[in-house]
């Protein structure tokens, strides 16, 4: 049991969120033992459940209480694509964007062999169950952009074509205020415009 007061270790535990510094710890601790205590209960009932009943999906790592998620296992699903990303906040955000109807399979990072991050599984996945398409949906730093090239070979040995979500000038950008890396990868990656 730790001398530390409690007040002080429950905006010590806060602070392991991402982006919440000392201050704002102490906001939400103070907000939640003075003025909801009912939603403070609510919320430790729910990560405690969370934290016990939430892990990864068997065949492509997302988050789930079940063995497997609800999108693997949804026949109405296209098993012909397959969509890797790098963690679960990237499916969510496809989900939420797109019509996409095929199949994720989540990295849990860019591929880094020194940090447990390989492809064993996927190419497992590519060898019993090919899509036709293999679109890489990773993000486009330096890292991203290695392991799209390292996917791309990959499936390439197993037959399956690969696609690579577009990255350049987001809609209602303006060229003036895109960096220059940006505008160059927009450039480069053009295509043609039917008449």
């Amino acid at each position: 049991m730790s001398s530390e007061p409690l007040l002080d270790q429950f905006i010590e535990a806060l602070r392991c969120l991402p982006g919440v510094g000392p201050k704002s710890a102490q906001r939400m601790a103070l907000h939640l033992l003075e003025r909801d205590r009912e939603g403070g209960q609510h919320l430790a009932s729910v990560l405690e459940a969370a934290m016990e009943r939430i892990g990864r999906c068997g065949r492509c790592r997302n988050l789930t209480e079940q063995e497997t998620c609800a999108i693997c296992s949804n026949a109405q699903r296209d098993p012909g694509q397959l969509c890797v990303v790098e963690s679960p906040s990237d499916v969510i955000a496809i989900e939420n964007a797109t019509g996409f109807r095929g199949l994720y399979f989540v990295l849990m990072g860019r591929l880094s062999p020194l940090d447990g991050i390989g492809p064993d599984q996927l190419a497992e996945r590519l060898n019993t169950e090919p899509p036709a398409e293999m679109i890489i949906a990773t993000n486009p730093t330096v890292e991203g952009e290695a392991t799209a090239f390292y996917l791309q070979r990959m499936a390439a040995k197993h037959g399956v074509a690969v696609s690579r979500i577009a990255h350049g000038v987001p809609l209602g950008g303006e060229l003036e205020f895109t960096d220059q890396s940006t505008i160059a990868h927009a450039f480069s990656s053009r295509r043609a415009v039917e008449p």
